[in-house]
């Protein structure tokens, strides 16, 4: 059997990476006591992926594991066990056992909800506004990292809802192997917009408070509800 759990990521702890996370959650199974499985060969390791790796420097509100089990376990069992063996900025939240045959988180993934909080209130006071006269464009291009080096892209496609209240910049966008928006990404688009030279620097908090799936209608909805 497998449990998917659901687990914070705090702002104190976010400056830790993912193979950090990685490794405090194998500390923790290990810790439990729990019948977790492990694979098979010379160097047999925890069986548990994550829907996806969360960048040094963000928060993640819910984010969600794959574990599997040797042993029949409870949802309950398995969240008390492993909140008593994590640290509490990433205390679990919920779990839910899914069947063996039930699709890879990576394979169900198709976006995620973020809260960017910009830092300075005189820079947000010139971004929130950009967000319209952005939108209204035909293309929104900007610059993405790949292996060969900096590429230019259209994110327009990528960016699913976007608004914005106070210093708050709330953004849903597209989150899977094939194509992805950063929040950096769509900061640097928004920079432009807004007319703020792209060597300044803006200081945004970056929490990721959802990743999304499409249930059978196409709509995009919670991934642990999948």
């Amino acid at each position: 059997m497998r449990i998917q759990a659901v687990f914070e990521k705090n702002e104190r702890v976010r400056h830790i990476g993912h193979l950090d996370i990685q490794r405090a959650v194998q500390r923790g199974l290990r810790r439990s006591g729990l019948p977790v499985g492990y694979s098979n060969g010379f160097n047999p390791h925890i069986l548990v992926s994550f829907a996806s790796a969360l960048s040094t420097g963000a928060c993640g509100q819910r984010e969600i594991m794959d574990v599997t089990m040797a042993e029949e376990v409870s949802t309950e069992e398995f969240l008390l066990k492993m909140n008593q063996a994590m640290p509490p900025e990433m205390q679990l939240l919920e779990a839910r056992q899914v069947d063996d045959r039930h699709p890879a988180l990576t394979a169900l993934l198709k976006a995620a909800s973020y809260d960017l909080l910009i830092r300075d209130p005189e820079l947000s006071r010139r971004l929130v506004p950009a967000i319209g006269p952005m939108m209204e464009q035909q293309t929104i291009m900007t610059l993405r990292k790949s292996k060969s080096g900096l590429k230019e892209c259209d994110i327009k496609p990528m960016i699913y809802a976007l608004q914005g209240k106070d210093q708050h910049l709330y953004a849903t966008m597209a989150l899977t192997e094939r194509e992805t928006c950063k929040p950096g990404m769509l900061l640097d688009a928004l920079k432009k917009t807004a007319g703020i030279p792209e060597e300044e620097n803006v200081r945004m908090l970056v929490v990721r408070t959802r990743l999304l799936g499409e249930d059978g209608e196409g709509r995009l909805v919670p991934l642990e509800k999948l």
